[in-house]
């Protein structure tokens, strides 16, 4: 069992999904939005507490094409923000 960081969304967070695959994610608490791609709604929805971000790299890797070689640093920096501005977090350890 791998001990690397498995990231949650914050479920006060709303994603709310365009026609065209672009998504908001909104913070009620903070009135802050922003728009995410495609490819970061991916990432968002994989944030579960069951997938590390090799899990979601692999992911992005079946799903999407031209996947640049540095796609798992771009995840786990696209996910410490998430994190730093609270859209997402980690269950603390037992």
């Amino acid at each position: 069992m791998s001990n690397e960081k498995k990231a949650k969304v914050n479920p006060n967070v709303v994603l709310r999904e365009e026609f065209d695959d672009w998504a908001v994610l909104f913070d009620p608490d903070s009135g802050d939005a922003f728009g995410m791609s495609p490819t970061s709604v991916l990432v968002w929805k994989h944030l579960d507490g069951n997938h590390t971000a090799k899990d979601i790299e692999d992911k992005v890797r079946t799903h999407c094409s031209d996947v640049p070689a540095e796609a798992n640093d771009h995840i786990q920096a696209f996910i410490s923000d998430l994190v730093e501005h609270g859209y997402a977090g980690y269950d603390a350890p037992a």
